[in-house]
């Protein structure tokens, strides 16, 4: 994750910026921001993590024999990864 979209994602949770004195940026959050902002951090990283099992099984799947097995369980692990947001 970048520095420009954690800034992005603290804007979006209501988060404000300002440089102090010592040029140094400031975020002021309000604890319920703060809530939203892990949320959308945890939503974004664990879609990166989905990804990278659906990257699995589009090189798997296409193999035949012994790893085709491998192709369905990446999608299974995919599957489960973004359900563990829905709850």
């Amino acid at each position: 994750m970048t520095n420009d979209e954690i800034i992005k994602m603290a804007k979006q949770a209501g988060g404000r910026f300002s440089r102090n004195p010592d040029k140094y940026d400031v975020m002021e959050i309000t604890y319920c921001g703060l809530e939203a902002f892990a949320k959308l951090i945890v939503e974004k990283e664990r879609e990166a993590c989905a990804e990278i099992c659906d990257g699995f099984y589009l090189s798997w799947i296409d193999i035949q024999g012994r790893y085709e097995f491998m192709g369905e369980g990446a999608s299974e692990c995919a599957g489960a990864i973004r359900a563990r947001g829905q709850g």
